[in-house]
């Protein structure tokens, strides 16, 4: 009889997972697909009924995530009130004591969302992928999740499937896209009183429909923080992904899978905020840094426009973070009505504007290996194939770097005339060219492909 149990365990899991030979010593030596590290840059969107308050307190001051809008129904019910009092102050001010995160519900509507303009903004952006929030730890689903009753954006609220809408304009505009996905939810009554089915009967369940449905290119799960990887059966559930025969050449997932698995486990792995636990001088695996254009991931109606990085900033943080072998997935938060915030827009636009002229120094690019080198500290590089590009972040009049190789050019994205430039003694010396406003490529970095 035992042995009967197992075998049929087994069949059943074959069923439900595919190859059940797979733990992580096994699913690590999948190779990465090559289009998540060529992509460099993606687009991050947290949105949820949390848009509709859109507040939350400045900077993470008072404790992570404090300054998260999205954490919003988390801190309402904070039983000690002495960590976010605030909170539950703003609460009662504008919504009063009878008002519960539930009835959110009603004011968001998305009457504004055009998928097919946020999928055109993503694409001048530069970004080579998208990442939605499909569900964050309040557990609203943005897609019609038959797991997910009336606690959904197509039972309730705009009466539609966001996620759905979004990855066919998303895709039709020639960019990947995935889905965040919080294996955690706050207040689900089977997650609070029992994990195991939690995990059996919504969870997995939920997870497969979301991937049945709409073939993501990339999974993010989050919330992983609560338990292990065995507890959520991460590595059962990332078998099944990567032998999903409609995502299973594309689809990469990041290392959030239990409390044990971050930097350890995944296609990727990520830091947040720059906050993580990787080695970014020789990390094991491509890595990816996620964080706002300002300092909250869903929309924060608190925020001024102080608290949001300039464009200048932002480019050279993707410029540090590629020079560093990883990707940049920058977030916006959408408002409740379905907009990009014009402000977010705009940091978008200027970001593109600047990949148009230096993508070539960012987009399929790796980390500088060896070769060159710099002891100025606003000199990044890049390399591929023949090519090694340094990017500078401070314009000099000259520039004096080490090399092992003679150039066999040198040239200035976004100028045209030639770059003048010697090499003696093991050093490449560039003498930077005079600009006129009329032929000055950016304003914000410059980047210079060296030909071996």
């Amino acid at each position: 009889m035992k042995q009967f149990i197992t075998i049929f365990y087994l069949f059943f899991s074959i069923l439900a997972f595919g190859q059940v030979n797979g733990d992580w010593s096994q699913l690590d030596k999948r190779v990465t697909p090559s289009w998540f590290e060529d992509a460099k840059f993606g687009i991050f969107i947290h949105w949820g009924l949390y848009a509709v308050p859109a507040w939350a307190t400045k900077s993470n001051a008072d404790g992570f995530g404090s300054g998260y809008s999205e954490w919003y129904w988390q801190r309402l019910n904070d039983k000690s009130l002495k960590i976010h009092p605030e909170f539950m102050d703003f609460h009662l001010k504008n919504y009063g004591p009878n008002f519960k995160y539930q009835d959110f519900t009603t004011q968001f509507k998305a009457e504004l969302f055009e998928p097919n303009h946020w999928a055109d903004v993503f694409a001048k952006s530069g970004a080579k992928y998208v990442v939605l929030t499909s569900k964050h730890h309040e557990g609203f689903a943005m897609w019609p999740s038959k797991f997910s009753w009336n606690w959904n954006a197509k039972d309730v609220g705009p009466h539609r499937d966001l996620a759905g809408d979004l990855i066919k304009s998303v895709k039709q505009a020639g960019l990947k896209m995935g889905f965040y996905y919080s294996i955690y939810e706050w207040y689900n009554p089977l997650y609070r009183s029992d994990v195991k089915k939690y995990v059996d009967q919504y969870m997995i369940p939920q997870i497969k429909e979301l991937v049945d449905n709409y073939e993501p290119d990339l999974f993010w799960p989050d919330g992983e923080w609560e338990k292990s990887d065995t507890i959520w059966r991460s590595t059962e559930i990332v078998n099944w992904l990567y032998n999903h025969p409609k995502v299973k050449d594309n689809i990469v997932i990041n290392d959030r899978w239990g409390n044990n698995t971050k930097g350890k486990h995944g296609s990727f792995y990520t830091t947040e905020y720059g906050l993580g636990n990787i080695d970014e001088k020789s990390p094991k695996r491509p890595w990816e840094e996620c964080r706002g254009i300002g300092q909250s991931f869903g929309y924060n109606r608190y925020e001024y426009l102080n608290d949001y990085s300039s464009a200048k900033q932002l480019i050279h943080s993707l410029i540090t973070i590629v020079a560093n072998g990883g990707n940049l997935l920058l977030n916006i938060g959408p408002t409740s009505d379905g907009r990009i915030p014009v402000i977010m827009e705009q940091r978008l636009t200027e970001i593109g504007d600047w990949l148009k002229i230096n993508g070539d120094a960012i987009y399929g690019s790796r980390k500088l290996l060896s070769g060159i080198k710099s002891s100025q500290k606003h000199h990044f590089f890049t390399e591929k194939g023949n090519s090694i590009y340094l990017i500078v972040t401070k314009w000099d009049n000259k520039i004096e770097i080490e090399s092992t190789f003679k150039p066999s050019s040198i040239r200035l994205l976004g100028y045209n005339d030639p770059i003048k430039y010697s090499f003696k003694n093991g050093k490449i010396i560039i003498d930077c060219p005079t600009f006129t406003p009329e032929n000055i490529p950016s304003l914000t970095a410059w980047a210079f492909e060296i030909k071996k």
